[in-house]
C-alpha cells in the first residue's frame, strides 16, 4: 500500500511497517512556486513541520541565507520530505 502525490509529476512511496524514520530530510525536490505547493498540500490535509530556531513564515516556509525557500512535511512512515524553490 502506498500513496501518490501529484504536483505536475508523480511521486509514489511505499509504506514499510518495520522502517525507522530518518531524523533528517530523506527526499527533497525543486518546485517553481513553493507557496502554491504548500497551499495545495495543505488542502489535502498535509501538515508542514515547524522547527525551533528557524524563522518560518505563516505557511511553514523557511528562507535560506542564499535565497532558497524550503518547507518540510512527513511521509506516512514519518520521514521528512522537502520541496524547495530555488
Amino acid at each position: 500500500m502506498g500513496w501518490v502525490l501529484r504536483l505536475g509529476l508523480e511521486f509514489r512511496a511505499t509504506l514499510d511497517e518495520d522502517l525507522t524514520p530518518a531524523p533528517f530530510t530523506i527526499l527533497g525536490w525543486s518546485v517553481p512556486a513553493i507557496e502554491d505547493v504548500v497551499r495545495h498540500l495543505g488542502e489535502q490535509s498535509v501538515a508542514f513541520e515547524r522547527f525551533p530556531g528557524m524563522e518560518q513564515d505563516e505557511l511553514g516556509i523557511w528562507s535560506t541565507p542564499g535565497g532558497e525557500r524550503v518547507a518540510w512535511f512527513k511521509d506516512p512512515d514519518g520521514n521528512l520530505l522537502s520541496p524547495t524553490q530555488v
